[in-house]
This record gives C-alpha cells, structure tokens and sequence, in this order.
C-alpha cells in the first residue's frame, strides 16, 4: 500500500482458476481476474500517467481519493478491491476463525453466526453494484458495511470507515455465470471458500 501508484504490480492469482470450485466456477475466475481486474489495473496507471499521481503511494490516494479524478477513483478502487478478493480465499477455506480474530468477532458482534449474518445481509441489500466488508475502525474495533461500485472504507467518501479485512464482490460479473440473478447463494457459497488465516493476518497487520 506504500508503493508508489506507477509501480503497482498486477497481482499474480494464488490458485488455479478452478481451485474453488463447485462454490466459484473456472470461467468466472478467469473471465473476472484476467479481464476485469486486469482492466482496472491498466486503467488506473493509464489514469495517473505523466500526473502527481503516479508517484503517490497507493493508499495515500486511496485515502484522498476525493481530490482525483472518477477514473482513478473506480480502476484505483477496482484494483485494490480485487487484489484483497484473490488473496482471503482458497480451495482450502470454509468453517471459522480462530484465535484473536475470534475473539474480537464475539466482543463487536456478539457471535460469529451474528456477524456473519450482518455480513450477509450487507452483500444481499446493496443495491446495483458494490462490495460487501467487514473491517477494522480506527477505535480497533470490527464493522461490517458496504460500499458501491469500486469503493471501499479507505477512501475519504466512503459511508463507512476503516481498514478493510474481508471483502465480497457482489457485482454481477463475479457470480452471473454460474448463479445467474440468485446473489443470495453466491454469498452462502462464499463462506466455504473464506481464507480465515489470511483474514487474520489482515486483522492482526490492522491493529
């Protein structure tokens, strides 16, 4: 996130493009890390080219993402958005957390049944296009929001604030091909997918 804008690096994917399934088809995996990550990548640095922006660190701009243009806006929140997706799941995902992670789910939520059932009703309820998080505020304690389009709780216009830890895509391009208009069943799929101890990673390096 220090890294100057201009040398961003596309993210290599972690796994094959058919490692989570039955719950997110090959072809939806390669169509959306391959085209539509890939192009909000190369949007953004075409977006900051020959501009002050391409030698600011990346989560400077995140954070003061109001000041810039749209365009930097949607691809700079595309590409982080999608880099954090590829990397808290895994073909060996699924059950719970554990450990402080645990820990501070049950203190902020009750439960991690309650959380996640916020968390649900967060990626089912947002309207068009959006992403659904659960995220850490300034205070350390743990939120579940969304954000739409491309945003995400770093950025200074965003309806909820803080570091974002987990992170669903609930645009249509990320589950229309195998789950069609049904976003209520790509979202219960994906809790069988969920890397818990890269979540916790996330969590621990935001505290």
């Amino acid at each position: 996130m220090n890294t100057q804008v201009k040398n961003l690096q596309f993210p290599s994917l972690p796994y094959a493009y058919d490692a989570l399934e039955p719950h997110i088809d090959a072809m939806t995996m390669e169509i959306h890390y391959t085209r539509h990550h890939k192009a909000y990548f190369d949007n953004l640095q075409a977006a900051v080219k020959d501009t002050e922006m391409a030698d600011m660190p990346f989560a400077d701009l995140l954070k003061n993402i109001s000041k810039y243009p749209v365009a930097v806006r949607n691809n700079g929140g595309g590409h982080f958005n999608h880099s954090l997706f590829w990397t808290i799941m895994s073909a060996n995902g699924g059950g719970k957390p554990q450990g402080e992670l645990a820990e501070a789910i049950n203190k902020n939520f009750g439960s991690f049944e309650a959380m996640q059932e916020k968390f649900n009703t967060a990626a089912k309820t947002r309207f068009g296009s959006g992403w659904a998080w659960l995220c850490v505020k300034s205070d350390k304690s743990l939120a579940v929001c969304s954000s739409p389009n491309q945003d995400n709780p770093l950025m200074d216009v965003a309806e909820c604030h803080g570091t974002p830890i987990l992170g669903l895509d609930v645009w249509e391009h990320a589950y229309y091909l195998k789950y069609q208009n049904k976003r209520p069943d790509y979202i219960s799929a994906f809790w069988n997918v969920i890397n818990w101890d890269a979540v916790t990673k996330n969590y621990t390096n935001a505290i």
